[in-house]
């Protein structure tokens, strides 16, 4: 399963861990996604994984 926002598209972003020597490795920084069930047009219910951010910021309207 892709961990990709279904609302804004967020996905994971790439860098490196730095060792007190200098040493670079690959990390993956994965944004925070939760299942949430939302109310979609038509009147019904959808299960999206959808960011914390989006969440947040209003741009779902949760179900209750």
């Amino acid at each position: 399963m892709s961990k990709v926002c279904d609302i804004c598209g967020k996905g994971p972003t790439t860098g490196h861990n730095i060792s007190h020597s200098h040493k670079l490795t690959n990390r993956r920084w994965l944004p925070n996604l939760q299942k949430v069930k939302v109310k979609v047009e038509g009147g019904g219910y959808k299960r999206l994984r959808v960011c914390v951010e989006c969440i947040r910021s209003g741009n779902i309207e949760k179900a209750k």
